[in-house]
């Protein structure tokens, strides 16, 4: 009987879990809620790297691996890749295609964070959607500059930093008041390709706002790659 074992935290991870059956297992790292009422078990937590996702994949005669996890999760999708190979079972992944600029967008590709915030010096109402890894970096805030930081959950900002906890989707009002609301003069945003997300960028396009895209990290090869949720679940 085969055995699958999704890695998801993904609005598509959840999608593909509730086509699964009771034998399969549904994984998330520990960030965000774990979701209800799902046809399968969910284990949250690490598996310690790819040795220790294999030696898991082994103990739990799992036959095959899904990886749905962000496409910003460069690690997890090259352990599961790895996993997999070191386990003698297949890895499908879900390879989600990045947004294309429009008309009248003004987007600019960041590599890292130290690119970033040489990019950011003209401006001075930032919206940051790029989850926590901001929060890092509060101490460094310019005297210029005042940070929105929208994330999963919130937390304590700073006298120069408010934190927004919220997830998505997001609606299209609800994103037009948040950046007429904070003042926004400059997005900053992973190329997620979700839609859930997506309706931030029109807003940005609207106001004539730049968007700092922080470039996409490489992927592994998977055995099977699918640009799409109903591709996957058909597959499946």
């Amino acid at each position: 009987m085969r055995r699958i074992l999704l890695l998801g935290g993904t609005t598509e991870g959840i999608a593909l879990a509730r086509g699964l059956g009771a034998n399969d297992l549904y994984s998330l790292a520990g960030v965000g809620l774990v979701p209800q009422g799902l046809p399968c078990p969910v284990r949250v937590g690490g598996y310690g790297g790819a040795e220790g996702l294999a030696a898991f994949i082994r103990a739990e005669s799992i036959s095959l691996l899904v990886d749905a996890t962000h496409p910003y999760a460069a690690r997890i999708s090259a352990n599961a890749v790895n996993a997999a190979r070191i386990s003698g079972i297949p890895c499908w992944a879900l390879r989600r295609p990045g947004w294309v600029a429009q008309p009248g967008d003004d987007w600019r590709e960041v590599a890292d964070w130290a690119e970033l915030v040489q990019a950011l010096q003209p401006f001075r109402h930032p919206l940051f959607t790029l989850g926590r890894e901001p929060l890092q970096h509060l101490n460094q805030i310019p005297p210029h500059q005042f940070w929105t930081l929208r994330a999963l959950e919130a937390v304590p900002g700073n006298a120069r930093c408010e934190v927004i906890g919220a997830r998505g989707p997001f609606a299209l009002e609800g994103e037009r008041a948040l950046f007429e609301r904070c003042r926004t003069d400059v997005l900053i945003s992973k190329n997620s390709g979700s839609g859930a997300t997506e309706p931030k960028l029109q807003v940005a396009r609207e106001r004539g706002i730049p968007v700092l895209v922080l470039r996409r990290p490489p992927l592994p090869t998977a055995d099977r790659e699918f640009s799409s949720v109903q591709a996957l679940a058909a597959a499946l």
